[in-house]
């Protein structure tokens, strides 16, 4: 008998559990017919893998030997089979593109850039309220990049298989109905609505969180939470019935107005995440220009984003202040390579 990795992953689950039954149990298989198994095994290498004992089996020295190349072993070939995988996923015909995103307006932005500039790419979406979602779809080849976020106060972090950058970061502003007291205020303090009520959208961020955090900071709890899809949030906002969080590029439907917080109190950073193993580096930098250029459009679209853009550089100038923000198309853009895993975060809508 040769052996083969499925006998290498009992030699692991025995060495693992200290116990032939443990690892039984472990690997869905009858306590004998492992045990069977192990003698073969052991005859195919030529020695006793393992000790048997009241406390269980400790590994011979041959057993030591079979278990550290196992550990080595093991993991490179789970590697080889998920590379296959996705490369197995990523043979389609050439030109063509699969892109993800959290953010709607924003993906359609992109792939409107996208389709202009390379006519001969076929690019195909996917929209998605989970950002893990999608960094799983990258992962596995599903997807040839994504667009997400994370708040901003977080580190984006993710897969070392995948390359991430950052497109921008932008504060996250107020929405307001238009006939609200606070409506037409160049800024308001978040204090200023501690009367209000919220209305935030579902997800796996930790944006409700973030928010929270603020309120105490500002010194109050908020007064209550709807819980609601963007276009109900909207609806409760443009009906007065509670306020909103927004970033700052969000363009407003008619009734409701975006203001900025004063201080800011919460950012939120758009990210883009592929696996170089799928997509080209000279494509991906294209599509992550494409990107920055899209938020760029989005800012000068936004008269109160500008306006507190203004605000900003000029009352840092006053103050001869160089930490004030930088124009989003001149931020600078790391590369993003904290290795704890990725914390993935819905955008805070709407």
């Amino acid at each position: 008998m040769e052996l083969e990795f499925r006998h290498l992953r009992m030699i692991r689950a025995i060495g693992d559990a200290g116990s032939v039954t443990k690892a039984a149990d472990r690997l869905g298989l009858a306590q004998s017919a492992l045990s069977t198994q192990l003698k073969r095994i052991e005859a195919a290498v030529g020695g006793r893998l393992f000790e048997r004992g009241r406390e269980g089996v400790q590994p011979t020295p041959l057993g030591i030997l079979v278990l550290e190349r196992s550990r080595v072993l093991l993991p490179a070939m789970r590697q080889l089979q998920e590379d296959a995988r996705c490369l197995a996923n990523t043979a389609r015909k050439d030109g063509a593109l699969r892109v993800g995103a959290t953010h709607g307006p924003f993906l359609g932005a992109l792939v409107d850039r996208l389709t202009t500039a390379r006519p001969e790419l076929v690019v195909s979406t996917r929209s998605s309220t989970s950002a893990s979602e999608l960094v799983d779809r990258v992962l596995d080849g599903r997807l040839d990049l994504a667009l997400t976020g994370c708040c901003g106060h977080r580190k984006a972090t993710g897969d070392e298989r995948l390359e991430w950058r950052e497109i921008a970061t932008d504060p996250v502003f107020v929405l307001l109905a238009e006939e609200h007291p606070l409506a037409g205020e160049p800024e308001v303090e978040l204090g200023q609505l501690a009367g209000e009520r919220w209305a935030l959208p579902p997800g796996e961020s930790c944006f409700g969180e973030c928010f929270a955090a603020a309120c105490v900071r500002a010194g109050f709890l908020p007064r209550s939470v709807y819980e609601a899809d963007a276009a109900s949030c909207l609806h409760l906002v443009r009906s007065n019935r509670a306020a909103a969080l927004c970033r700052a590029t969000f363009p407003p439907p008619p009734g409701v107005v975006p203001i900025p917080l004063a201080p800011p109190q919460l950012s939120w950073r758009q990210l883009f995440c592929w696996r170089p193993l799928a997509l080209a580096r000279g494509l991906a930098d294209e599509v992550l220009c494409y990107a920055r250029a899209v938020h760029a459009d989005a800012v000068a679209r936004s008269p109160v984003y500008s306006a507190w853009l203004r605000r900003q550089e000029e009352s840092a100038a006053r103050l001869g202040d160089n930490s004030a923000p930088a124009s989003p198309d001149h931020r600078p853009h790391p590369r993003l390579t904290d290795p704890d895993p990725l914390e993935s975060q819905p955008d805070p809508a709407p």
